[in-house]
């Protein structure tokens, strides 16, 4: 599994605008946005439409428009994120990939397969059981909910 710049920048924009929001900020454009997390624009306009497309976030015309989150940050999952964002969270590359058309088969009996299925299913259940309201807390905090000790 890589974490993507695209999946970087989804949760950077999506927690953005989920602190916008507690603030009663409204909504905040895209430019805005790529200034102040200091991303670039033409990556954040398109994850924004990604985002939108998977009713993430929702968009408001004129000029005091702009993006705002569609739901609470507690009901937003990093694994919604990263979906949205990259259509997967984890590729099986030899569902995706495969190298060899016989041995890849789903027909075929491969041992490594259900290793990485069970791999792909749990990284699934931890990215789905944290939310961008997990992801505003401070690192400590967040470190503690997945488990990971502060000295490691």
């Amino acid at each position: 599994m890589r974490v993507t710049t695209w999946t970087e920048y989804s949760l950077i924009i999506s927690i953005h605008l989920a602190r916008r929001g507690r603030t009663g900020g409204g909504p905040v454009a895209a430019r805005e946005l790529a200034d102040a997390e200091r991303l670039p624009a033409d990556y954040v306009e398109q994850i924004l439409l990604r985002l939108r497309r998977a009713g993430l976030v929702e968009s408001v015309r004129g000029a005091k428009g702009g993006y705002f989150l569609a739901k609470e940050p507690s009901a937003i999952s990093v694994r919604d994120v990263m979906t949205a964002s990259e259509h997967q969270t984890f590729e099986v590359n030899c569902d995706t990939h495969p190298v060899d058309a016989a041995r890849c088969s789903p027909d075929s009996t491969c041992s490594i397969r259900p290793v990485w299925h069970a791999l792909q299913q749990r990284v699934d259940e931890l990215l789905a059981s944290i939310s961008l309201a997990d992801l505003m807390k401070q690192e400590p905090q967040v470190q503690e909910l997945v488990g990971i000790s502060s000295a490691g």
